[in-house]
C-alpha cells in the first residue's frame, strides 16, 4: 500500500486526481486505450474536479464502469449516482470513447448480468474508489462477500450505510434511503491494475484505522484492499487522525 497523508480534501483531491490523470495516460500511451471505474459520494468530489483538469488525457480512448447505484431510486432523483457522474464527470467529456452506467430502475438481476458481460470484456486500468464509514468499499456493506465472483451483485444496505447516505445530506429522511442496491463485487474491483482510494473527513476515521491497521475481514470490506499490490491511499488530517502514531 502506498499511503499519502494530505492536509484537507481539497489538497487530497489534487493529489489522487493527478495521480489517476498519470495512470490513465500511461495506459493510452502503452496499449492505446484506458478503462477506469469511477466511485461517487462526497469523498470524490474534489478527485473527479482534478480528474476533470488533467492535460493530455485523450478521453475519446477512455471506457468508463460505475461502481454502484441504488435499486428503484430514479436517475432525476438529487442521490442518484448515474445523476451523480453525468453532472460532475460524463456531461464534461463528451468524447469518452464509452461508459456504462448502472442502471436501478430496471430488473436487478438483469442489469447485473449485462454489466457483468460488458466488464469481463475490459481489464481494469484503474479504479478510483472510496471507503464508507462503515469500512465498505463500494456497496458492500459487512460482512461483505470475500468470494462471489460475480462482476455485479444485488446488496442489502446495512443501517450505518444507509445512516452516511442521509448523513451527507443525500436523503431527507432515513425511510427515504433505498434498502437495496447494485454494486460492483469486491473480486471485480479487486481486478484493477491499480487502485486509487481517497478518504477525506474525519467521520472515516474510523473506518480508516480499522481498515489499514486491522487484519483483512469481511467485517471492514475495504480491508481488502490491503492486499492488492498496487493500492494508493489518500487521506487527510481527519481521517488518518485516529491512525497509530497520529
Amino acid at each position: 500500500m502506498n499511503l499519502t497523508q494530505c492536509q484537507n480534501p481539497v489538497e487530497l483531491g489534487n493529489l489522487a486526481g493527478k495521480k489517476g490523470g498519470i495512470l490513465i495516460r500511461e495506459a493510452i500511451e502503452k496499449q492505446g486505450f484506458a478503462n477506469i471505474i469511477l466511485a461517487t459520494g462526497t469523498s470524490q468530489f474534489e478527485t473527479l474536479k482534478q480528474l476533470l483538469s488533467e492535460k493530455n488525457i485523450d478521453w475519446s480512448k477512455v471506457t468508463v464502469f460505475h461502481l454502484d447505484e441504488y435499486i428503484g431510486l430514479p436517475i432525476t432523483h438529487p442521490a442518484s449516482f448515474r445523476k451523480y457522474l453525468l453532472e460532475r464527470f460524463f456531461n464534461h467529456i463528451p468524447q469518452l470513447k464509452a461508459y456504462h452506467l448502472i442502471n436501478g430502475e430496471v430488473n436487478p438481476a438483469e442489469e447485473c448480468v449485462r454489466l457483468g458481460e460488458l466488464i469481463s470484456k475490459h481489464s481494469i486500468d484503474v479504479a478510483f474508489v472510496g471507503i464508507g464509514e462503515n469500512g465498505h468499499l463500494a456497496f458492500n456493506d459487512p460482512p461483505a462477500d470475500f468470494e462471489t465472483e460475480h462482476p455485479y451483485i444485488i446488496v442489502d444496505l446495512d443501517h450505518a450505510c444507509r445512516m452516511q447516505q442521509l448523513g451527507e445530506g443525500w436523503f431527507p429522511d432515513l425511510e427515504a434511503v433505498p434498502h437495496r442496491a447494485i454494486s460492483m463485487s469486491i473480486r471485480q474491483i479487486m481486478k484493477s491494475k491499480a487502485i486509487i482510494c481517497s478518504v477525506p473527513d474525519t467521520r472515516k476515521a474510523l473506518a480508516i484505522k480499522n481498515c489499514i491497521e486491522g487484519p483483512i475481514t469481511p467485517d471492514y470490506p475495504a480491508s481488502i484492499l490491503q492486499s492488492h499490490p498496487h493500492y494508493q491511499l489518500f487521506i487527510d488530517q481527519g481521517s488518518s487522525s485516529l491512525l497509530s502514531g497520529h
